[in-house]
């Protein structure tokens, strides 16, 4: 067995031939550049398409396959050329009771497979070309159905304060979902705005495997949070077998934000642009608006079982990571001399010695890549849908 890097969360914003999937992303959000930049500059082996319920993405892979740069692997996924394996997978919102909704993500082992799940859907789904649609069903419901055609299922991004499970949805799992579908879910997506520190204070989660991916709407953004998985080979079996520590396959790490970069860590408000310390906050005690986002950090205090975290035995370690796009003074051209020299994001974030980061763009920005990687620059928290910031050295 040996680690792949995997980031099982992005977006395709527009079609082969020119058709909007994802509303807002970027225009060159394609299959193919998306394939290109996670496996020649981001350095990852495995990722997530997570809008190949459109059909319009299902005819761009298709057409992939037909040209034989696509082949369907044994255990199910794609291997493109031999660079890449791609996974097919969909986010669905679903409504509760209370009208409140939350994101999750179901993967198919192939492009048959997705197509039927597809032609399901669109009986409930208004416009099954578009991403993340309203499924007006519960999560419950779609649980249910996704098990149904043996899917994996992974809510995304659980504590967001924007369509998310215990962002806005419920305080317990158990509010909306019975004991049986709750053993239907195959792990936790965490989200930017949270790890493994925050979300294993809250006792029910301690049983589900954690995954961190990138929710990328822009090329840039992929692999900014992914996870290492150990397996035998990459394929959408094993991947099943990971989610559950099964047969010796594993979540090895999770790479992630801090999530103080994250967009919503801290409650804010909309009206006055002030982050609120309170953990629940309805009014700004500044300026007196009910225009308040809840923070994820803020959220999990209100939610949490443990003051510390309480890891079980087997859990992955976090290591936060601050990708390139996030570090001050760093623009294109000297993240473009970067890539030339090591190739991929990943060697430099964690390959690259210092002496070499120096050669490469000097020493200026050398030390500020160093100190982003070792956790000693300072960072001013994110909230309301504005990421964090790090804060350039002085000296």
């Amino acid at each position: 067995m040996r680690q792949y890097f995997a980031d099982l969360h992005i977006h395709v914003g527009v079609s082969s031939q020119g058709e909007w999937i994802k509303i807002p992303t970027s225009s060159n959000l394609t299959v193919t550049n998306i394939i290109d930049e996670a496996a020649h500059r981001k350095g990852m082996d495995i990722i997530g398409l997570i809008d190949a319920l459109s059909p319009l993405v299902l005819d761009d892979l298709e057409a992939l396959v037909k040209s034989g740069l696509m082949t369907l692997k044994t255990g199910g996924g794609y291997q493109y050329l031999n660079s890449l394996t791609v996974l097919l997978g969909a986010e669905i919102e679903t409504v509760e009771l209370n009208g409140r909704t939350s994101h999750t993500l179901v993967f198919l082992p192939n492009i048959e497979s997705m197509r039927k799940f597809s032609g399901y859907m669109s009986s409930h789904i208004k416009n099954i070309n578009l991403s993340s649609q309203n499924a007006r069903m519960t999560l419950q419901r779609l649980i249910q159905i996704a098990s149904e055609f043996e899917g994996i299922i992974i809510p995304a991004h659980v504590f967001t304060p924007h369509k998310s499970l215990f962002g806005i949805c419920c305080n317990q799992l158990t509010e909306i979902l019975s004991d049986k579908e709750i053993a239907m879910i195959d792990g936790i997506e965490l989200g930017l705005s949270a790890d493994s520190q925050m979300a294993d204070r809250i006792a029910e989660l301690n049983s589900f495997t954690f995954i961190t991916n990138s929710d990328a709407h822009s090329l840039s953004k992929i692999a900014r949070e992914y996870t290492v998985f150990l397996l035998e080979t990459a394929n959408y079996a094993e991947l099943r077998k990971a989610l559950h520590n099964a047969a010796g396959r594993k979540v090895m790490a999770n790479y992630g934000l801090d999530p103080r970069l994250g967009k919503y860590h801290r409650t804010f408000c909309k009206t006055c642009g002030k982050f609120l310390p309170n953990i629940d906050v309805k009014t700004c005690f500044v300026c007196g608006s009910n225009k308040t986002i809840n923070g994820v950090f803020d959220r999990i205090e209100q939610l949490a079982d443990f003051r510390l975290p309480n890891h079980p035995s087997w859990r992955a370690p976090y290591f936060y990571q601050i990708p390139l796009e996030f570090i001050p003074g760093l623009g294109k051209k000297a993240i473009k001399k970067l890539l030339a020299r090591f190739h991929t994001e990943m060697n430099i974030l964690h390959q690259a010695k210092k002496h070499e980061l120096i050669e490469a763009v000097g020493e200026k920005l050398a030390n500020e890549i160093d100190k982003a990687r070792s956790g000693l620059t300072k960072i001013d928290s994110g909230g309301g849908g504005l990421y964090g910031k790090l804060i350039r050295s002085t000296n």
